[in-house]
């Protein structure tokens, strides 16, 4: 038979009520009976109930996290960190992959359904209309990954990918490239929109020449491979790819490398991201740095603060990159200075 409240309680020598408070954050008990509480759940190999305190707490610590986009292996590192970051804090992730989906009803049907405390919408491709329906249906919310604005009507946390684009314009302008080309995810999703405005602003008044656009159907490793194959079988490459994403980058490096082109010596490729691939030695990418940890922390704290607080203002907290140099652009001229 199974451990029961009742029988630590009669071990310790405390009443039902003195060992629920024991095991209730927050709740008032002395030190010495939450002593001899822990000690006799410890000789019985007690846990509590996490149904129980559900019920009698009326929060169930769920935290249903939304994504998109599951193709990406980039989410597998940002699962691992919002799952143990959730998990370190007393909490339980629940996973809700809406791969395809653009309406968030299916999905609020079923968080619903497991009662959760909160949500986080972890990506960077749906748009602010989707974290607003769970606001508006009741449900805290952050919006991680999210697109920036400076008046937000649900948390947001995420970097400035216009400035990324930028950035991206500023590294190539640095090296001497002047036949420059983006490569980005799908055209509707609002981090492509972003990186792709702030790569054409950051062109502007520069000596670079001969700039092009072109969208892969979806952030994945085939995707990028595809369309740089179909743009290699339309005529000679650009010099240099911003590709709007880790992933993008590596697949098309990929269909580089089968036509036999050089990187960085006949062809220039920039990603962003920095997933965990990207720096290893077959591939170096260099990229730009998102700061994952400090994104996620900050979104689980804005979840916390949230459910803690519904009435806590919207936030919009955003967080820097920075360029990772590997080996997939030419060297810096003798004398350059590498853009921030």
């Amino acid at each position: 038979m199974p451990v029961t409240l009742k029988d630590v309680a009669l071990r310790a020598g405390v009443s039902r009520s003195a060992v629920s408070r024991s095991f209730t954050p927050g709740a008032s008990v002395s030190p010495a009976t939450r002593a001899k509480v822990e000690a006799a759940a410890a000789a019985l190999g007690y846990a509590p109930s996490a149904l129980a305190s559900a019920l009698s707490t009326g929060r169930t610590k769920l935290i249903g996290i939304v994504v998109s986009n599951f193709h990406n292996p980039i989410f597998l590192e940002v699962f691992d960190r919002f799952t143990r970051g959730l998990q370190d804090r007393g909490l339980r992730p629940l996973l809700v992959n809406l791969t395809g989906e653009t309406d968030p009803k299916a999905s609020l049907r079923m968080l619903r359904q497991y009662s959760v405390d909160g949500v986080i919408v972890a990506s960077s491709t749906l748009p602010p209309s989707f974290a607003r329906a769970f606001r508006v249906a009741g449900l805290p919310v952050v919006h991680s990954f999210g697109r920036w604005t400076s008046a937000p009507d649900t948390h947001v946390v995420g970097i400035d990918n216009v400035e990324c684009g930028r950035m991206a314009a500023r590294t190539f302008a640095a090296r001497g490239y002047r036949r420059v080309a983006f490569l980005g995810g799908p055209d509707s999703a609002t981090s492509t929109e972003d990186r792709l405005r702030g790569f054409l602003e950051g062109i502007e008044g520069s000596a670079m020449i001969g700039v092009t656009t072109s969208f892969a159907t979806e952030y994945t490793f085939e995707a990028g491979r595809t369309e740089m194959r179909r743009l290699l079988a339309e005529g000679p490459p650009a010099e240099a790819y911003f590709c709007a994403d880790d992933v993008l980058s590596i697949g098309a490096l990929s269909a580089l490398e089968d036509a036999g082109l050089d990187v960085p010596g006949d062809v220039g490729v920039i990603g962003l991201n920095d997933m965990e691939i990207a720096g290893w030695d077959n591939i170096a990418l260099t990229t730009i740095r998102q700061p994952m940890g400090a994104i996620i922390d900050a979104s689980i704290e804005l979840a916390i603060g949230t459910i803690d607080d519904p009435d806590r203002l919207p936030e919009a907290r955003l967080f820097p990159c920075r360029i990772v140099e590997r080996d997939t652009l030419r060297p810096l001229p003798e004398g350059g200075d590498a853009p921030g």
